[in-house]
């Protein structure tokens, strides 16, 4: 198995009073967070990765540009999808969209890297030593 191009993920939740911008604290009404829209985004896309992986590989995002173009209130079904557009070695680029149940709610593009999970989290552990 591979990565490959057209892959998709999928992500969904409820908006709560704990996945709000106030909960976020990044602004003040009880609506979808942008924070969490942003999450629901990289959930999907990693989800959509994982399974083409190797035994002690994982992805980390490195890039997310995405617009939240339409507040979601509580109570409401969000979901992202995630589509792979360019697979470069290790390094992916993904289409990312969010929407609830009345449409598109955010859009945007995300990178994504393949790693070795124990160098990964070695490399990580370093920065504690100095």
């Amino acid at each position: 198995m591979s990565v490959t191009v057209g892959l998709k993920g999928r992500a969904e939740t409820i908006v709560n009073e704990s996945n709000t911008a106030q909960a976020a604290c990044s602004g003040a009404l009880p609506v979808f967070g942008t924070p969490f829209m942003c999450a629901l985004m990289e959930e999907a896309a990693w989800k959509s990765i994982a399974p083409y992986l190797e035994e002690g590989q994982s992805t980390v995002g490195t890039r997310l540009n995405v617009s939240h173009d339409s507040a979601t209130p509580i109570g409401m079904k969000v979901w992202a999808e995630s589509e792979i557009t360019q697979v470069e070695g290790k390094r992916i680029l993904l289409k990312v969209t969010a929407y609830d149940e009345t449409g598109m709610i955010g859009t945007g593009g995300h990178e994504r890297f393949i790693v070795t999970d124990q160098r990964f989290l070695a490399k990580a552990a370093g920065k504690l030593e100095g």
